[in-house]
């Protein structure tokens, strides 16, 4: 005659013990902090999200859209020299020094010699030292080593405007940047160029509104 089995309550019932509720209260708390690790990590170093403030980037930017700012590549120029993410025509996001300590979106209009080469800008002649490019903001025209841009991005009335600028003159790790709206764009008009270490990352998607989402100009 076989002897009665005794079962706890949780277990007659069908429910785990106390024992198996315990390891799975572990195992979702690691992987709580694993996903918070890894939105942190891709939130650092990959890719963020960022609401446009304000109208400096009209037309290709109105207040309030959102994009995706993608942070990999200038993370990894830190380190590789080779690397070199950010080019003249680029829509970055940057952190400002001066004074308000926020963010901005302008557009590089012209960049120092590339990391790699310190002697790229002036190999041709044409800037003003081998390390320097030589910007110049003249009746609502910009030139990069006395050479004038095509700017089909800007706003409408921008080529109206009368506005000039002294020359200046952008050094190894610095950016001229602008905003597509110059008649109210604060930018390196007014502060100058920024560094390279300032940068957060290259604007690349615009994901807000629907009927305008797309890869950004």
């Amino acid at each position: 005659m076989t002897e009665p089995q005794h079962h706890t309550p949780e277990e007659a019932d069908g429910f785990p013990n106390h024992q198996e509720l315990k390891r799975e209260a572990i195992e979702f708390v690691k992987l709580v902090v694993w996903f918070l690790v890894l939105f942190v990590v891709v939130r650092t170093y990959v890719i963020e999200g960022y609401e446009v403030q304000g109208v400096s980037m009209e037309p290709s930017l109105a207040d309030r859209e959102r994009i995706l700012v993608f942070k990999l590549p200038h993370e990894l120029g830190k380190f590789f020299r080779f690397v070199d993410p950010i080019k003249p025509g680029d829509i970055i996001v940057f952190m400002s020094e001066e004074g308000e300590n926020r963010r901005y979106v302008k557009r590089v209009i012209a960049e120092g010699a590339p990391k790699r080469s310190s002697n790229v800008a002036g190999a041709a002649g044409t800037g003003p030292r081998n390390d320097m490019t030589s910007v110049r903001y003249e009746d609502g025209t910009v030139y990069v080593n006395n050479r004038r841009l095509s700017e089909d991005y800007i706003a409408a009335n921008a080529h109206d405007l009368a506005d000039s600028y002294e020359e200046t003159l952008v050094g190894p790790g610095q950016y001229y940047v602008l905003g597509d709206n110059r008649t109210i764009s604060k930018d390196s008009r007014s502060f100058g160029p920024i560094s390279d270490g300032e940068i957060i990352g290259h604007a690349v998607f615009r994901f807000w509104p629907l009927h305008k989402m797309g890869f950004l100009k």
